[in-house]
């Protein structure tokens, strides 16, 4: 059983999953779209993919079964309910959705519909959550009462180059995308592993001191300056957790960009750049070789040639030995993997989804935990901080 896929943006992510999509036994003919014709037309040569078609709105016309998302960050929400709307089946790069408006509509039409959506969150098989994910399930925490995540990623670390990539000769109006509107790498890595969600928040924006017209609020297509910002959130039934999104920042994101820590009554777990350590009553105990994923490509492969080289480590990450890779298809045994190990299973979360029938573990409802939190972050932070409720969609209906 398979279906036919459609992939929408052709840029410098979009890759990484097209090669994924055509391997996996799931998935039958792939067509790209994009703004750039001729963009699309070369991934569809460098993957072996089926064609190209001329338009999103073709797409939609068509009949092809799915489309997986790879656009500007703005755009996943309106361009996904175009998609439920039209019959077909998403995935979505992050974020879900930039509003409160586009989540909950993007909800209300899985539920109406039940089409498969999926968000493609990597912090879901970081391998610090999958880590903690099997901790908590077996109680070796005690009560987790607190835990944080932060998404730290400097600007100079390739994403200049990645925004002119993007946004063309008027790239710094969007370069200055607001980082709590992008808080899944931080937020889904904590609610990966602790079974809880947001019920308020208080948030901090910093603004930016550069003067380089990124995160100028003039310029700013969001009327946005601030770089970094934190978030401490209230979560259900009790306790904590605290996300930075950093964008100007002494830190070496190439070696871990994503980073968690999670506190409980009997254990906690800690992260920085190169180690992680489980800790309880009794010491300490270094579990970095467990969580380390193991590179499967060159970063100097010529299927990199189009990223950044500031950006490549998190396009040729293998997985990690807390990984369960036995339930993964045998063609993905060779295949470039990225974002610690997580590429993989994100592709066949989807792939299985669709063809059985089921729930992915980052559905809307999920993705609406993992989403929702910043929108109302960013909130805060633009009200000096005011603690604001946090919305909850709920658990998936059945």
């Amino acid at each position: 059983m398979s279906f036919s896929l459609g992939i929408v943006g052709a840029g410098q992510f979009a890759g990484s999953f097209a090669r994924l999509f055509r391997l996996h036994p799931g998935v039958g003919p792939v067509y790209v779209t994009d703004l750039l014709p001729e963009r699309a037309e070369r991934l569809v040569a460098a993957e072996g993919l089926a064609g190209t078609v001329p338009s999103f709105e073709d797409m939609l016309a068509g009949d092809l079964d799915a489309v997986a998302l790879f656009t500007q960050r703005w755009t996943h929400g309106p361009l996904a309910l175009r998609a439920l709307r039209a019959g077909k089946h998403v995935y979505s790069a992050v974020p879900m959705a930039v509003t409160r408006e586009e989540t909950e509509a993007l909800v209300e039409a899985v539920a109406e519909t039940g089409l498969t959506y999926m968000m493609g969150e990597t912090s879901h098989y970081n391998p610090a959550t999958v880590y903690a994910r099997q901790k908590a399930a077996d109680g070796a925490f005690g009560r987790l009462f607190h835990a944080e995540g932060d998404y730290v990623h400097d600007m100079d670390l390739g994403f200049y180059d990645a925004y002119r990539y993007s946004g063309g000769e008027r790239w710094k109006e969007t370069a200055s995308f607001p980082p709590l509107l992008y808080p899944t790498h931080s937020i889904g890595g904590v609610l990966g592993a602790w079974r809880t969600y947001a019920t308020s928040v208080s948030a901090i924006g910093v603004r930016d001191e550069r003067g380089d017209g990124v995160f100028d609020r003039e310029i700013s297509r969001f009327g946005n300056d601030f770089s970094n910002a934190t978030a401490l959130f209230a979560t259900a039934g009790g306790g904590s957790f605290r996300t930075n999104e950093f964008r100007r920042v002494g830190y070496p994101s190439h070696l871990r960009e994503s980073r968690f820590r999670f506190f409980g009554t009997e254990g906690s777990f800690e992260q920085v750049a190169t180690v992680s350590l489980w800790q309880d009553k009794r010491g300490v105990r270094d579990v970095s070789e467990h969580l380390r994923a193991v590179p499967t490509l060159s970063a100097d492969d010529p299927s990199l040639a189009g990223i950044s080289p500031a950006l490549r480590d998190a396009f040729v990450s293998g997985t990690a030995p807390v990984h369960e890779r036995a339930r993964l298809p045998r063609e993905f045994a060779h295949a470039p993997n990225g974002h610690e190990g997580s590429h993989h299973f994100l592709a066949d979360d989807f792939v299985t989804a669709v063809n059985e029938g089921g729930l992915p573990p980052v559905n809307a409802w999920v993705a609406a935990r993992y989403t929702l939190p910043g929108v109302v972050a960013h909130e805060s932070a633009l009200r000096d901080g005011e603690r604001l409720p946090v919305p909850d969609l709920g658990d998936p209906p059945g």
